[in-house]
């Protein structure tokens, strides 16, 4: 999803929360603005009631900075460039979220940094804003769960945002799992990623390799050199792993091995099934009689996640 998106059709997305919704309305509070939030360039400073009591603020784009270490490294500029077309012509509907900033002077980013980049390009000097009173962990939460509402973050982004909040916060994989909607299985795989090299994960996080294909190359001691090949001859992830057995047993045996997994079943199947998982982050079956025939299975652990896969098969922003 892109803010370009939720700029266009805010007042739908407002009519429904999502389960992903709900958990970040739990972190930072409820807040309907009973209309459009418009923010123009030279518009005076106002606060805006909110229908739970709190104000939107009108906040000066000079004096906040961004959050140092928010889990999305990478701005797609020509994205940003089309979102600020629309903020010009439209204003800003939707109010980022801020912070004071530790020291005390001016603010520092919560969640909406793309909104807030977009909007200084399109010459606006205020901006409507929620500040909120938060510590380290609960303004990384929300940096992460927004960023995931919106599918913004890469597989590598997502998973060393996951270790940031273990290693820095205290928190486990279980509670990571809850907080952003997904199954603890999902988190586990992800931060498997961050024991692959560097150069696989700079492949990753562009987009040149799919997260199905570095989850193959988990293990494997020549997984550069694998990933590479996969970008430059577009393998499949059941090719992938085939490479990478080879390389661990090799020949006939690896490929006898491979297909004595799920009880033989079409190994391709199979390939889409993880894909499908990963990607969702819930659990997915396939059943396949052949005759191009067959069922898909999506397993929710909390209607959170059923709400979550309703609004991603309608096409409503989440």
């Amino acid at each position: 999803m892109t803010d370009s998106k939720d700029e266009t059709s805010g007042s739908s997305a407002r009519k429904r929360p999502s389960g992903l919704g709900r958990g970040l309305n739990a972190l930072f509070g409820d807040v309907a603005v009973e209309s459009p939030v418009l923010a123009s360039p030279g518009s005076a400073a106002k606060a805006v009631p909110a229908a739970s009591g709190d104000a939107v603020q009108h906040i000066a784009v000079g004096t906040i900075r961004p959050l140092p270490g928010q889990p999305r490294r990478h701005f797609d500029e020509a994205a940003i460039a089309e979102l600020a077309e629309s903020i010009a012509a439209r204003g800003l509907l939707q109010p980022i979220i801020v912070r004071r900033a530790p020291g005390g002077e001016g603010y520092q980013l919560v969640a909406g940094e793309r909104r807030w980049r977009a909007a200084q390009r399109a010459g606006l000097h205020q901006i409507p804003a929620l500040v909120r009173e938060l510590d380290d962990a609960a303004t990384y939460e929300i940096a992460l769960v927004e960023n995931i509402q919106r599918e913004d973050l890469s597989a590598i982004e997502e998973a060393s945002a996951y270790r940031k909040l273990i290693e820095d916060f205290g928190h486990n994989q279980e509670a990571l799992a809850k907080l952003v909607g997904k199954s603890r299985s999902h988190v586990a795989n992800l931060m498997r990623l961050l024991d692959l090299p560097r150069g696989v994960q700079a492949l990753v996080g562009d987009g040149s390799l799919a997260m199905g294909h570095a989850r193959a190359l988990i293990g494997a001691s020549d997984a550069e050199e694998i990933a590479r090949k996969v970008v430059r001859e577009g393998l499949s992830v059941r090719a992938v792993e085939a490479l990478v057995r080879a390389e661990k047993g090799g020949g006939r045996k690896g490929r006898l091995e491979y297909k004595s997994i799920d009880g033989g079943r079409d190994p391709d199947i199979v390939a889409v099934e993880r894909h499908l998982s990963e990607l969702l982050g819930i659990g997915v079956a396939i059943q396949y009689g052949g005759g191009g025939k067959g069922a898909l299975t999506l397993k929710f652990a909390s209607l959170d996640q059923l709400d979550m896969i309703c609004q991603r098969l309608s096409g409503e922003s989440i």
